[in-house]
Formats: structure tokens, C-alpha cells, sequence
């Protein structure tokens, strides 16, 4: 109606011209003018509502919710038009400078130059979903999405999307290509996605998946590092390059290409068929290191809700390895766990022969003769008197087998009432390995088995998708015995993309007559240690038998520790120094704090306890010599509240594990 009026208007205003210049014309060309007036009136009057989405401007930026996290895609106008390049700022302060965004296809030089943002969405996102199991009962999704739609010139009838969530957590990206005609396969020969960061930053390195971390400059690297990458900024700020939902995709790690400048490498060439995506590229920035930890559920929120109906059949608890392979032995371990409050028993390599050879057998019972020549494991009997103890028990499978007898193998241990498999050596990092480990974990579920991965698979929130992933190993852990300024990087740096396999221990210690291979930090550092570092199965006690055990009395913390948690409070912590984890279940609290190789004292606030309600605190400790028992560790209790501190007096690579009962 009010363009009707204006045009109205505009042929009244035209009739009171007493000599209108289109009278000189000649009728043809004052029809013409009558409609070029008219246009462009219109267009100046109108110009300011025209949605621009179809033609969009060549900068776009997002903002978290929170506004501190602001993020700025752009098409710099150069003369060698590089494509798309991408900057990110945490409350003012730069945490990536100009980067560029780069995809290498085969046969397609300039896909990612020379470039148009055709158009642009935004949308809001913000609900909450209950997991499985996991650190937090309940946890929110809450982000601002921004999605550019971009035509490379030289690719008339194809385009791509570049899709990023602004979190208040941090930032993720990923290229997505929709289906379309011209364009149905998509070969990914690499990826060269830079992250450009402040000069002066540090970087938390490993050279692979079990490697020690290493606090070194980005300059001067050799070699690439394992993701995520933690990353101390010169403005103080931290923040960790990940990879969330690399489910069908080669595997990225982080190379130095300059000074300063990281970039994405992958492992393999990726064919896939449109419409596909790849992983999200995740950025976490944080003012302490400690919300990194506390808000490691990003990776989780970037993958896809659970795809199991049922889900009763999962079944979170502590697990301990069966090392003799022999059925007495196996029914002695039963009663162990039952008298320290375990839940499965793990028959570990070798029950059905010699693992690594080609034509080994995962469907029969054959004991490799190196570990039991006795051959007497009768793993039927083994497996009904584990159940009469309400005891599950967990098979472990070498990737030989499981790439041959997959399909043989998973009706064929539902029906011996296995609980899960712990797969060995998988392959890792190619798209063609990666796709077959998850499809896997995807038939397990069918069969109600769930999975522990071990060695080289670093997780990227697939647990979240498909939950009987229940945990997976990528870790340094006490298979290599580290020392505690290993373990203290570990919840910044590893943790970050999910649950680890630490494969704790207690008694392998030089002082009860073990050599060379022995745990380098003290009793009550390993005590705390499932409580810091998460994982929904726990192997405990992983190179010690019941035999060892002579009635050490803090065990009981690990007796009544559960493995999954309502609630997790990261209290306090620096990177490679000390750590304090709080975590609930139910009515009671377990807090976890470990320190590296130096000694400290440290001030653990209850204020997360609920107001007005008092508590037990049973506190272990180191307790030196003092302490008449073969550990040392002493036990204490008082009662406590919310205002009050608990005092950790920590030795060298010690700890402290505190249990909070609410006082009936």
C-alpha cells in the first residue's frame, strides 16, 4: 500500500511540472524516461529493505551469546585472492589473527579461491539434553550459528558451506557440501586450515596419541602434534585447537607452517558423496585453565544426539584384569572384586591364542601357551560364576580379529553374556580405518556390548552418538608410569576431547620389592587419580592381583567410588603444577587433588557443598612413615560445610582423596 501512495504520489508531482523534460523527447524515448524515473525512485526509496542475503557482503561476524567471543569470516580484497580467512577475539584480546580457511580437492585447483558469499544465515540455539552417563547430568547446548554459503568462480554450478557455532566455550567450524547435481562426490586430497595465534604463544605438544607433553614455542617444530592442543596465549588468555565428530573422515593433526602459524594435516584423502560434512574444527578459549576441563562438553554438543532406543544395557563401573587366564584364577578375581566393589573382570590378550598372528581365532578358547601353557581356562564356567556374583566380564580382541570375525564374533559373545569388548591395536587416522572403527561400535550396540578402544583412537565425542563408546585409551598412561607433572597436564590437555583409559594401579611401587617399571608418584596421588581424570569404566588395580592386597583401609575410597557423576566442579588447577576436581552423585561428593613433582600446600573450597548441610569428610593423605601401614596413607575424619576449606598438605607427586557423606 505505501509503495502504491508513493508511486501515486510521484505521477502528481510529475503532472504540476508545467513543461515535464520527457515532452521534448520523442514518444519512444519519453516512454523510457517515464520508466527510468520510476525506477529509480523507486529503487532509492525502497534500497534499504531489500534483503541482501542472496548477494551477500563479503565480512560476516558471529558473536557468542554471551557477546565475549567474537568471530569474523572475511573475503580480503587481494590481488591474489586467497579465499576465505577467518579471525577470532576473546573479550578484546586476539586469540586468532586473519587465518585461512583451505580445502584441497582433486581436480579442482581453485575451489577455495576467488571466491563469492552468496549468502548468509544466522540462527539461535539453546536447549538442554540429559546424557547416558557422563560428567554432568544434564547438560546445555547453547551456541549462535552462522552459516555462509560460497560459490568459487570457477566452479559455476557448485557451491559449499562454511557452518560456525559461536559458544561461549568457544568456536567451531566446518565445511559442509549439500547435494547438488554438478557436485555429488567430494575428494578431499587435504586440508590446510590455518590457526594463526598471538606471537609469544606456548603450546602443550605430543607427537602421538600416548606421547609425554611437551611446553614448547610455535617455532621450530619437527614434527606434528596429537589434538587437542592446549594453548597459553601471551594475553593470558588459554585456549585448545580439537577436532569434534571425526566419524567418517581422516584424522587431523596440528603442523607448524610458520612461525606462530599452525595448520590442519590430515592422514588420508577423504571420498565421500554429497551431502557430507567434515569434522568441526573447535577452538576452546577460557580466562583459566580450569574452565577449559569444565567445559569440555563442546565436543559432546558437536556431535549427534544417541541413536540407541534402549539404552538399560549400559552398565558404568570399575574393572579388573584377569591375568592368569585360567579358571580358578578367574573365579578368584570374581570374589575380589566382589569384596572391593568391582563390577567386571577383563580376560586381556591371549585368551584366544597368540594375538598378533594373522590367522588368530577370537571365536574359540585357546590360550596363548606364553601366558597360561596349562591351557585350563574354561571361560563358559568363568562367565556363569562372574554372573551368579552379579560380576559382568569383558573380552579383549586384537584388530586382526576383529577386522575378520567381526560379524562372528559379536552374536556370538552376546550369547556367552559378555558386557563388552576391548578392542587392541585398531588402525587409526585413515578415512577408511575411521569409518570402519565407528561402524564397529555401531554393530557392538545392535548386540548390547559395549566397547573400550584401545591405543591410538583419541575421541571426538562419538560416546555422545553412540554410548556404549564407552571409553577409549590415547593416553600416556600408567602402562608407561609417568611422573605426576604428566599426570597434572593430562586434565588440560587429553581429558579435554573425553574419557581416557588410565589403567590405574596401586601396589607396583619400588618399595614393595618391584624394579624398573614402578609407579613414580605416591599411594594417595593414585587414590585421587579416578577422580580427576573421568571415564565411565575404570580399570583399577591394572598390574596388581588380589594377592597384593593386605587390607589397605584407603581403599575403601575406591570401594564406593562410582564412575559417572550428576555434578563436576573443577575447584582449582594450573597446567603441569596441581588440580583439584570435585564430583557428585547422588547426596555425596568425591574430590580428587594431585600435585607434579614438587610439593605444595593448597586450601580445598566446600562451597559447593549444599547450604546448610553438614558432612562426613574422610580425607586420605600421604602420612609418612607415622603411619604403620605398608602405604602410609593416612585417614582422617571430620565434619564439615559449605563455608569451610579442607587443608591439603601435599608431598612431592602426592595427593589427597576426600569423601563427603551428608551427616544423617
Amino acid at each position: 500500500m505505501t509503495k502504491l501512495l508513493i508511486t501515486v504520489l510521484f505521477f502528481i508531482l510529475a503532472g504540476m511540472i508545467k513543461k515535464p523534460l520527457f515532452l521534448l523527447l520523442p514518444p519512444y524515448n519519453a516512454a523510457r524516461f517515464i520508466g527510468s524515473q520510476i525506477i529509480c525512485l523507486w529503487l532509492i526509496l525502497f534500497l534499504p529493505q531489500i534483503n541482501f542475503a542472496q548477494t551477500a557482503a563479503p565480512t560476516a561476524e558471529i558473536k557468542s551469546p554471551d557477546g565475549k567471543l567474537v568471530a569474523t569470516f572475511s573475503l580480503p580484497q587481494t590481488a591474489d585472492k586467497n579465499g576465505l580467512v577467518y579471525s577470532l577475539t576473546y573479550a578484546g584480546k586476539a586469540v586468532i589473527n586473519n587465518s585461512k580457511l583451505q580445502l584441497q580437492l582433486k581436480n579442482m585447483p581453485r575451489v577455495m579461491q576467488d571466491l563469492q558469499i552468496i549468502k548468509t544465515h544466522t540462527a539461535a540455539h539453546d536447549t538442554t539434553w540429559i546424557p547416558v552417563y557422563g560428567e554432568q547430568n544434564i547438560i546445555r547446548d547453547y551456541y549462535r550459528e552462522l552459516v555462509l554459503d560460497v560459490k568459487p568462480t570457477a566452479e559455476q554450478n557448485r557451491y559449499f558451506q562454511v557452518v560456525v557455532r559461536a559458544y561461549n566455550e568457544g568456536l567451531a567450524f566446518c565445511y559442509r557440501f549439500p547435494e547438488q547435481l554438478a557436485w555429488q562426490n567430494i575428494h578431499i586430497t587435504g586440508e590446510a586450515t590455518q590457526f594463526v595465534l598471538p606471537a609469544g604463544t606456548q603450546a602443550y605438544t605430543a607427537t602421538h596419541s600416548q606421547a609425554e607433553y611437551k611446553l614448547q614455542p610455535l617455532e621450530k617444530w619437527q614434527e606434528t602434534t596429537e589434538r587437542p592442543l592446549t594453548l597459553v596465549l601471551p594475553n593470558k588468555l588459554y585456549a585448545s585447537v580439537g577436532e569434534a565428530a571425526m566419524v567418517n573422515y581422516a584424522r587431523m593433526k596440528l603442523a607448524l607452517q610458520a612461525p606462530n602459524v599452525l595448520v590442519s594435516e590430515l592422514d588420508d584423502t577423504v571420498l565421500e558423496t554429497t551431502p557430507f560434512a567434515t569434522p568441526w574444527r573447535v577452538i576452546m578459549v577460557a580466562e583459566k585453565a580450569t574452565d577449559l576441563l569444565q567445559n569440555n562438553a563442546i565436543f559432546l554438543n558437536l556431535n549427534l544426539p544417541s541413536q540407541l532406543k534402549n539404552t538399560s544395557w549400559l552398565k558404568p563401573g570399575k574393572v579388573i584384569r584377569e591375568t592368569t587366564l585360567s579358571t580358578a584364577g578367574a573365579k578368584s578375581l570374581v570374589d575380589f572384586a566382589v569384596q572391593q566393589g568391582l563390577d567386571y573382570i577383563h580376560f586381556d590378550a591371549g585368551w584366544y591364542g597368540h594375538e598378533n598372528e594373522i590367522a588368530s581365532d577370537a571365536t574359540k578358547v585357546n590360550v596363548d601357551p606364553r601366558r597360561n601353557p596349562n591351557n585350563d581356562l574354561d571361560l563358559q564356567e568363568a562367565i556363569r560364576y562372574a554372573k551368579s556374583k552379579n560380576i559382568g566380564v569383558f573380552l579383549y580382541v586384537n584388530h586382526r580379529a576383529l577386522e575378520r570375525q567381526l560379524d562372528a564374533i559379536l552374536p556370538l559373545y552376546k550369547s556367552w553374556g559378555v558386557a563388552g569388548i576391548k578392542f587392541g591395536f585398531v588402525h587409526t587416522g585413515s578415512h577408511r580405518w575411521t569409518t570402519w572403527l565407528h561402524d564397529a561400535v555401531k554393530k557392538c550396540a545392535e548386540y548390547n556390548l559395549m566397547v573400550n578402544i584401545h591405543d591410538d583412537y583419541r575421541p571426538t565425542g562419538f560416546s555422545r552418538t553412540y554410548p556404549n563408546l564407552m571409553t577409549q585409551e590415547g593416553i600416556r598412561g600408567n602402562e608407561e608410569f609417568p611422573d605426576a607433572t604428566h599426570n597434572t597436564i593430562l586434565p588440560f590437555t587429553r581429558f579435554l576431547a573425553g574419557p581416557a583409559d588410565y589403567t590405574f594401579c596401586y601396589f607396583q611401587r619400588e618399595e614393595f620389592g618391584f624394579k624398573g617399571r614402578v609407579l613414580k608418584t605416591t599411594p594417595t596421588h593414585q587414590l585421587a587419580l579416578p577422580v580427576v581424570y573421568f571415564s565411565p569404566l575404570q580399570w583399577l588395580y591394572w598390574y596388581d592381583t588380589p594377592s597384593r592386597y593386605q587390607g589397605e583401609p584407603e581403599l575403601t575410597f575406591w570401594k564406593t567410588m562410582p564412575t559417572t557423576w550428576d555434578e563436576t566442579k573443577v575447584l582449582q588447577g594450573e597446567i603441569g603444577q596441581y588440580i583439584t576436581v570435585a564430583r557428585r552423585s547422588g547426596d555425596e561428593w568425591y574430590v580428587g587433588t594431585i600435585t607434579n613433582n614438587s610439593a605444595r600446600t593448597l586450601q580445598i573450597p566446600l562451597t559447593f557443598l549444599e547450604k546448610g548441610k553438614k558432612y562426613t569428610a574422610e580425607i586420605y593423605e600421604d602420612g609418612g612413615a607415622a603411619i604403620k601401614t605398608r602405604t602410609h596413607v593416612k585417614g582422617t575424619r571430620q565434619v564439615v560445610n559449605n563455608k569451610n576449606s579442607i587443608k591439603a598438605v601435599l608431598k612431592a607427586s602426592g595427593g589427597q582423596a576426600i569423601r563427603l557423606v551428608p551427616v544423617k
